[in-house]
């Protein structure tokens, strides 16, 4: 069965709205009331595939807590210059056999991974 949706949860909605969407450029699906106090925002990579859900509501997942999560990329390079030329501190970009890759943290902590993927095939070649 495929990942349908990964919550990421935050301290402030409008906020970690802005930087996923404005910031990182992935597509807002919804954002809509959900019971009193709280709101059900789901975006998605452009591409498509598995969606995240922006949350306040467990208890038991902090903001900041949510590490590792990798979002596939095409061009890292190209990706880095853009989120640095948007005022984002970033390291430089890292090599492993898997992939070149860059990590970064949203406005909570929460640490992701953008990644340009190496093709499986190269892998089992060298």
């Amino acid at each position: 069965m495929p990942v349908a949706i990964v919550s990421i949860p935050v301290t402030d909605l409008d906020r970690a709205r802005a930087f996923y969407v404005d910031t990182l450029g992935l597509a807002l699906l919804r954002d809509a009331p959900m019971g009193p106090d709280m709101r059900w925002i789901q975006l998605q990579p452009k591409d498509g595939g598995a969606t995240i859900a922006l949350v306040t509501w467990f208890e038991q997942l902090r903001p900041g807590g949510q590490q590792g999560l990798m979002l596939g990329i095409d061009d890292v390079d190209a990706e880095h210059a853009r989120l640095t030329a948007l005022g984002l501190e970033l390291p430089a970009v890292a090599e492993e056999p898997w992939g070149r890759y860059i990590m970064l943290t949203d406005p909570d902590g929460n640490g992701l991974i953008l990644s340009q993927l190496t093709d499986p095939q190269e892998i089992r070649t060298r």
